[in-house]
């Protein structure tokens, strides 16, 4: 018989779903939900059924592999696929219920041979140069007979409200929308937070939905199984590299979690467990499996008893110098996810 995980991460849709309800008054307008990478990493059924019941009725995708997880669904939901169409993805696209969001002329010719006129999106670029039409010379004619329901864009600085590009993006953007004649979406998390001037007609948070960017709730609750308790005397090191020396008679405790579940080396003498809501320091490297935190001034634990992991995305982020959407979907998934 296998035995229970010993790694949980505790998932408060509730926290979720307030999230959404809080972007969605910000923007005031239609608001999606980005749930590619797994739901970042936490379950993209479990958080689009969560959403759903909030009012929720368009997610994103990044390809049909993801698309085709949703089977199932909601019919009134509609699943938008980022990464749009190649040859190789049409037997999934003609069998999918979902929307390509198409960024180039072939993906247009494909669509429009082998789309059976289903829906689809339009992804214009107005300054990321990653996906999508260039917005100089745009040309509206390319899309005539076919059911365009969204234009999107992407903001490439939005996390740097002063950047100038934010305003040109903006002002580009709203003339392709004005040519098209259709719904608009610009803004992601950050975007939102720029301001009305960039909603337009309907948005797509991601990172924010799940307690990224300040003044959302925390969504994710790591917890960890104890390994093994060691005293170690003052002078001795701990960790690969001995990047750590115990200062003075410490006590000392390991944990089940490493780099592999996502809880990686930024984290190394930096990050910290909580035990009994006391805080007891990460001490030497981080490992793949494991890691050591120091517990001399916190109450007892013995092998077996679960650890609190503080999961905070942006105190993580400062204490790591990781991102907080490499912090989520690097959650691995040896993790048992248990939803709230």
């Amino acid at each position: 018989m296998i035995p229970p995980s010993p790694l949980r991460l505790r998932i408060d849709l509730d926290a979720l779903a307030a999230n959404w309800r809080q972007l969605r008054a910000l923007a005031g307008v239609d608001t999606g939900a980005a749930v590619k990478a797994n739901g970042y990493g936490l379950g993209a059924k479990a958080v689009t059924d969560r959403l759903y019941v909030e009012g929720c009725r368009t997610v994103y995708v990044s390809n049909w592999q993801e698309a085709a997880a949703l089977a199932g669904r909601a019919p009134d939901l509609r699943v938008k696929v980022l990464h749009g169409i190649d040859a190789a993805d049409l037997p999934a696209a003609l069998s999918i219920d979902a929307d390509p969001v198409l960024g180039s002329p072939e993906q247009v010719a494909l669509w429009r041979a082998h789309g059976q006129g289903r829906r689809c999106d339009i992804m214009v670029d107005t300054g990321m140069n990653r996906l999508g039409f260039d917005w100089r010379g745009f040309c509206t004619e390319m899309f005539a007979g076919m059911d365009v329901d969204t234009v999107h864009s992407h903001l490439a600085c939005a996390d740097t409200p002063e950047h100038p590009l934010n305003g040109l993006q903006r002002d580009r953007f709203e003339e392709v929308v004005v040519a098209l004649g259709i719904r608009g979406a610009l803004a992601n998390t950050a975007g939102i937070f720029l301001g009305l001037d960039y909603a337009f007609g309907h948005v797509r948070p991601g990172i924010g939905l799940y307690g990224g960017s300040a003044g959302l709730h925390q969504v994710v609750f790591p917890t960890a199984r104890v390994i093994q308790c060691r005293d170690v005397p003052a002078g001795d090191a701990a960790g690969y590299g001995a990047t750590w020396t115990a200062p003075r008679d410490s006590r000392l405790a390991v944990l089940n979690l490493g780099y592999a579940d996502g809880y990686l080396r930024g984290f190394s003498n930096t990050g910290a467990a909580l035990v009994g809501g006391k805080r007891a320091p990460v001490v030497g490297r981080v490992s793949m499996d494991m890691i050591i935190i120091d517990i001399t001034d916190t109450h007892a634990v013995a092998p077996g008893d679960w650890v609190d992991i503080p999961y905070n995305l942006a105190e993580a982020a400062a204490q790591s110098g990781i991102s907080e959407y490499e912090l989520l979907t690097g959650l691995g998934a040896r993790y048992e996810r248990v939803y709230t």
